[in-house]
């Protein structure tokens, strides 16, 4: 078959224009998207124990962190601009099979300089896997209810914050990270098997030149650096908040990642329409401010009791913001700048991350985890600066539009 049609295939012509949201390609979609970052989250949390088991420090987990986050953001605006040309299926299987690939390597190559090379595969791999199912998602959800949709496809990624932690460092502890690795492995060709049946991924839109103007989305980036300073915050709690639990007794980390993947499940089920019907602007506000609140509590009152509320703020956080902000970032976008659209918002949570990762493995090994929550935190108040400043008053702002609705 071939990558293009003359409108999105599998999809009747008055669906996107209607109201209606679940259809099999978007529930396929969003099962491989699970398959996505259940492969991606549970290497992610177990990465540094691997690190640590080859001789490396916080420190250098840190840098495999910013590491793999750099690669993803070089790779990905070219991925944006392949999709913006029409190209779905094959990005999607590139990215999947090296996905795969490269948890087999880490159990293979016990070198460190190898560990990282590979860590660099699979921050491709996830850049070409991720922007591509976002893309087919934003292809196939109703416009009236586009924030919702995005929201629901954004619970694949709340599963996978709840079972992969839980899963990856289950088979580490219990097998060994040949089984870890091997599972990651093996979910992957199941994303892959899944979207053999996805019917909508293929476009007809005109053939675009590749320069700085058709890889960076212009109206993505308001959303997209508001987006890249709060995932400082995500960067070092994903890469760093097993480690600290285990280090001063706390619950194992994937009780931590458990609790926060359930109240983002949760917010993700039963707010996803609020973007849609008040705005963005909610969103910004409140859940910069739970981080903030979840990064104190871990820096100035470690206990279980904290560590649990912790999780919880982080949950709501996390999985208000990023589904409100893609959203932003991508409902004004058409079939051919979509692919930009989202690879552009994907760089700034990338760049982020992977800022975050690396400034935080920095600061535990010259300040200590405590200094580190508390400087860290400080960036949910860039993030909020920046919305007010800047990304609130954008045209692709929900909260600007629904505000010049009720004039």
């Amino acid at each position: 078959m071939s990558e293009s049609s003359t409108a999105v295939v599998g999809q009747p012509a008055d669906l996107r224009s209607g109201t209606r949201l679940w259809t099999r390609d978007l529930v396929l979609i969003i099962l491989v998207n699970l398959c996505v970052f259940t492969n991606h989250i549970m290497s992610l949390a177990t990465f540094p124990f691997f690190i640590q088991s080859l001789g490396g420090t916080e420190a250098v987990a840190g840098i495999c962190a910013a590491v793999f986050s750099f690669i993803a953001v070089i790779v990905r605006p070219f991925v944006g601009w392949w999709l913006d040309n029409g190209v779905r299926r094959i990005a999607l299987v590139i990215g999947l099979v090296l996905m795969g690939l490269a948890p087999f390597g880490y159990v293979f190559v016990p070198m460190m300089t190898l560990a990282i090379a590979l860590r660099m595969v699979h921050g491709i791999g996830l850049s070409f896997s991720n922007s591509t199912t976002a893309t087919v998602a934003s292809d196939v959800i109703c416009k009236p209810r586009f924030a919702e949709g995005m929201g629901y496809f954004g619970m694949a990624t709340a599963l996978a914050s709840a079972i992969a932690p839980a899963l990856g460092l289950s088979l580490m502890e219990g097998f060994g990270f040949k089984v870890l690795y091997a599972v990651a492995a093996a979910i992957a060709v199941v994303g892959l098997v899944l979207f053999s049946f996805v019917g909508a991924p293929r476009v007809d839109v005109p053939r675009k030149k590749l320069d700085l103007r058709t890889i960076i989305n212009r109206d993505s980036l308001p959303a997209s650096v508001t987006m890249l300073v709060f995932m400082f915050t995500f960067g070092a709690l994903e890469n760093f908040v097993a480690i600290y639990a285990s280090e001063n007794g706390l619950p194992s980390g994937s009780i931590y990642f458990l609790v926060m993947s359930g109240m983002l499940l949760l917010v993700r089920v039963t707010l996803g329409k609020l973007v849609d019907e008040k705005g963005e602007a909610i969103f910004v506000y409140t859940c910069n401010a739970a981080m903030l609140v979840a990064f104190l509590l871990l820096a100035f009152a470690p206990s279980v009791v904290t560590y649990v509320l912790s999780a919880v703020l982080a949950g709501y956080a996390f999985g208000g913001l990023e589904p409100s902000l893609q959203s932003m970032a991508v409902h004004t976008s058409t079939d051919a700048t979509r692919g930009s659209a989202n690879s552009t918002f994907l760089c700034g949570y990338d760049i982020g991350y992977g800022l975050g990762g690396g400034a935080a493995g920095v600061l535990i090994s010259s300040l200590g985890y405590s200094a580190m929550w508390a400087i860290v935190s400080l960036a949910c108040v860039v993030s909020v600066l920046i919305y007010a400043l800047w990304a609130r008053h954008s045209d692709t702002s929900f909260t600007k539009r629904l505000a010049g609705a009720g004039r």
